[in-house]
Formats: structure tokens, sequence, C-alpha cells
């Protein structure tokens, strides 16, 4: 286990320089005057541009420009925007935010798909199951700012059963229906996968062997059925987290969370390439050090995994 872990973290290295490279590339490339509006409605002035444009070194090739922020980053500096803010601090706020809302709308997805996937996973082509497909066909279809908007004004504005908006406590309740609206299409997809594989692993030799030995079917289903079908629901779950970080932008700005998708809408408007760049390089760790974790779970659900 400990040189495949080894292993698997070289090979993180290559894939994260080569992302990071990308994303650095792909801000620097967008076209548009990156000190538009930064005067105010007039035009800034050429010596301000140019002190400016040397202070960022925008005048230097990308690969100078990659090189540098590396440097820095490897340092534990991220950069500062336009306005002298350490883009550090800008994460350090928002990132907390997105993480609760992300963690909650994982917790949910988990719970709520799993347990659908496996009651209808059991009790194939019955009412739950018609009702189950039936509902997580709609979430799928149903863009995710249309599901906020409407449980917004169902349960916030028209019932009051919740707040409409998040405050700056970020409280677990307030929490719950963007967490929801946040999961809804990837908790479809888990029931779905969930389901599709507790009926395939339902028919397989060691379920039946289980059951002929006169194992409580509760033991049966939570010890040997669930074990063995979770695994691809913990790869749909493992890497859905950097998922949600990254896709929050919209249920941020329906809820007013102050999270990192309004601040990379944010950057993305004022042209701040340097936030823009390090909050994705943020959400690339997170995706890549939870693949990694997804594997080295599949060694506990599974006994005949091993890794060397």
């Amino acid at each position: 286990m400990g040189r495949y872990l080894l292993r698997r973290l070289l090979q993180l290295v290559p894939v994260f320089i080569g992302t990071t490279f990308l994303i650095y590339w792909l801000v620097w490339s967008v076209p548009g005057d990156p000190f538009a509006g930064k005067c105010g409605d007039r035009r800034c002035p050429d010596s301000y541009i140019n002190f400016m444009t040397e202070k960022y070194q925008l005048d230097q090739s990308i690969w100078v420009q990659y090189a540098t922020y590396m440097k820095n980053l490897f340092q534990g500096d991220f950069g500062v925007t336009f306005n002298n803010r350490e883009v550090a601090d800008i994460i350090a706020t928002a990132y907390p935010n997105t993480l609760k809302l992300a963690v909650v709308a994982l917790a949910i997805e988990a719970i709520i798909g799993l347990s659908a996937g496996v009651l209808t996973g059991l009790r194939r082509n019955g009412f739950l199951d018609n009702l189950v497909l039936v509902s997580t066909l709609f979430l799928i279809a149903l863009p995710v700012f249309v599901v906020g908007f409407v449980l917004q004004w169902l349960l916030g504005v028209k019932w009051g059963i919740v707040h409409p908006t998040v405050s700056s406590e970020m409280r677990l309740s307030e929490l719950l229906l963007p967490g929801f609206v946040l999961g809804s299409a990837s908790m479809a997809y888990v029931a779905r996968v969930a389901r599709t594989s507790i009926a395939e692993n339902r028919r397989a030799d060691y379920v039946r062997t289980a059951i002929a030995k006169g194992l409580p079917m509760r033991r049966v289903v939570g010890v040997h059925l669930l074990r063995n079908s979770l695994i691809p629901v913990v790869t749909l779950l493992g890497t859905d987290l950097g998922a949600l970080m990254g896709g929050a932008i919209v249920t941020e700005g329906i809820f007013s969370i102050n999270g990192i998708g309004r601040a990379v809408l944010r950057a993305i408007v004022t042209k701040e390439s340097a936030t823009v760049v390090s909050i994705v390089v943020v959400l690339v760790l997170v995706y890549l050090l939870m693949n990694l974790l997804v594997d080295l779970l599949y060694a506990a659900l599974d006994p005949r995994i091993r890794y060397e």
C-alpha cells in the first residue's frame, strides 16, 4: 500500500503541473484590457498602465509568468489582485463557505440518493421504483437555477418554511435548502447508479450463498450486498466534491452565499486573472486528492482489491 500511495502521489505532480499550466494559459489568453474600469469611466493613464504591466509582469511571456507564479505558489504566495488585495485572503474568506455548502450537498445526495437506490434496487418494477425513476429523471432534466428559484420561492418566500437566503453565520439549517439544490442532479445520478449496482449484485453467487446459509436479510444486504455495490457510488461521490465546489456559482448567487463561485465570477468580470487561476488551482488539488482517496477506499470496500 505504501509503494502504491507513493507512486500515486508522484503521478499527481505532472497532472497538477499540466492542469495548472492549461488553466494559466487559458486565462492569460483571454482578450480584453485587464485595466478597463480601474480608473472609473475614463481610460487609465499610460503611466499607470505601464507601471501595472511591469509590476505584474504582463509584458513577459506566458512561460516566465507561469514559472514565477508556480515559484510563488510553492512558497504559499497566491499573488495579489490589481487592487493590492492578497488572493490568499479572498480564498480564506470564500473557501470555507463553499466547502460547507459542498459537504452539505454531498451528505444530502449520499443519504437520499443511496437510500432511494437501495430501496428501488431491492424492489424493482414497483410503485416506489417507478416513482424514483421519474423523480430522478425530472431532477436531471431541470437546470440547477430552475430548481433553486422554484424551491426558494415556494419554501422561503411563499410558505416561509426556511430562510430564502443564507446569512453570514452559515448555519446548518440555512444550508439545507441550497445544499439540496446544489446536489439535486448528483443525487439523482447516485440513486440510479446505486439502484443498478444493487440489482446486479443481488443475483450474484455470494448473495445466494449468504441467503442459503440462513443469514438474516438485513445482514445479507448491509454487509455483503451493500458493501460490494458501493464501489461505483463511492467513485461518483468522491469525484463529485470538486465538481460541487466548482459548480456552486449559480447556487451561491441564488442564495447570496459569499463563496468560491461568486469570487470566481467577480474575478472573471473584473479580469483578475490571479484570483481565477489561484481558485481553480485549489479546486484542482481538491479533485486530485479526492480521486486518490476514492482509489484507496476501493481496497476497504472490496477485499479482492490489493494495491502493491
